[in-house]
């Protein structure tokens, strides 16, 4: 499977844009759970893709890099990152 993004998410995001959110996730990762809660939380649709479901850990490391962490949050297919930089974002943004 090939999953979507290569870019780095631009500091200023039109409020409109912050819509599409995708969420690599992996079973038992207290981190993945965490963003799903707030963005949840916050009334912000996304989609989730599981590990050994949607995708394998080849093409999760063949797309974030050996070593990338669960979970991988992309945003309008935009890399944000995982979950620390994922409530970043959203902090700078005010909807946190």
């Amino acid at each position: 499977m090939n999953i979507k993004g290569t870019h780095v998410v631009p500091f200023f995001i039109p409020l409109e844009d912050m819509t599409n959110f995708a969420v690599y996730t992996k079973n038992g990762c207290p981190y993945c759970s965490k963003i799903k809660q707030i963005l949840d939380a916050k009334g912000f649709t996304y989609q989730e893709y599981k590990l050994d479901v949607d995708f394998n850990r080849e093409s999760f490391y063949d797309e974030f890099g050996r070593g990338s962490t669960f979970p991988q949050v992309l945003l309008n297919s935009e890399k944000i990152g995982g979950c620390t930089d994922s409530i970043k974002l959203l902090r700078e943004r005010k909807l946190i």
